[in-house]
C-alpha cells in the first residue's frame, strides 16, 4: 500500500479511535431499521443468514442482526470499536483495515456497509468492491449507505471521505459485478435537499 493510502487509513482510524466513546453515544439511538430491512428482504437464502457488518463501529447493528436470529460477523479497522462491538454484541468481530482486507471467498449471504464505504478512496474503490463481491455467495446482496455529494474527495474533520452522486456510485458497483436492486435517500419523509444519505442495494451478478 502506498504511503499516501497508509496515511489516509492511519489518520482516519486514529480520529475514530480518539472519539470512540462519543461516537458510540451519538449513534446508539440512530434508527436504521429501514436499511436493515432493505438488506434482509433481498436475500434469497434460507435463514439464518451469514452477514458481514462492514465497518460495524461499536456494534449497534451487529446486535440487531443477532437478535433477528442471523449470524453476523463484524469488521472494523478501529481497535476500540472492535473491542466495543465484541463486548456489546457477543459476535465475532474482525480487526481489518478497509484497504487491507482478508475475506473468505463466497461466504456471506449479505454485506451491510452502513456509513463505511465512503471512507475508501476512489482509487481503491474498484478493488475493495471486488473483494466484497468475491466474499458473497452467488446471488448474495450488498447494502450500502453513504453521505452523498458531487463526487468530491478529501479530508473532513479529521477523516477522509468520498461523496458520490448516484450515477458515480452506480458506475463503481456495476464495474465490480453488481446489479442494482433499489436505492433511496435518507432520512425518509424530507425534501431531497434535506436527505444527505444515499442508500442502495445490489446483488452479486
Amino acid at each position: 500500500m502506498s504511503d499516501s493510502l497508509t496515511q489516509i487509513s492511519r489518520l482516519t482510524l486514529a480520529d475514530y479511535q480518539q472519539s470512540a466513546e462519543a461516537f458510540r453515544t451519538g449513534t446508539r439511538d440512530h434508527d436504521v431499521r429501514q436499511n436493515v430491512s432493505a438488506l434482509l428482504r433481498h436475500i434469497h437464502a434460507e435463514p439464518p443468514f451469514a452477514i458481514l457488518d462492514f465497518g460495524c463501529g461499536p456494534g449497534r447493528d451487529l446486535r440487531t442482526f443477532a437478535e433477528l436470529g442471523h449470524q453476523p460477523v463484524g469488521l472494523d479497522g478501529c481497535p476500540r470499536f472492535v473491542e466495543m462491538a465484541r463486548a456489546d454484541s457477543g459476535c465475532e468481530v474482525w480487526h481489518q483495515d478497509f484497504l487491507q482486507l482478508d475475506l473468505p471467498a463466497a461466504h456471506f449471504d449479505g454485506i451491510f456497509a452502513n456509513a463505511s464505504l465512503f471512507h475508501v478512496p476512489r482509487s481503491e474503490l474498484p478493488r475493495v468492491l471486488g473483494e466484497l463481491q468475491a466474499s458473497l455467495k452467488p446471488g448474495g446482496v450488498l447494502f450500502s449507505s453513504n453521505p452523498r455529494g458531487a463526487n468530491q474527495e478529501g479530508w473532513q474533520n479529521g477523516r477522509y471521505g468520498c461523496f458520490h452522486d448516484l450515477d458515480s456510485w452506480r458506475a463503481y458497483l456495476h464495474g465490480a459485478g453488481f446489479v442494482e436492486l433499489e436505492h433511496y435517500y435518507r432520512p425518509t419523509g424530507l425534501p431531497c435537499a434535506q436527505q444527505p444519505w444515499l442508500a442502495s442495494v445490489w446483488r452479486k451478478a
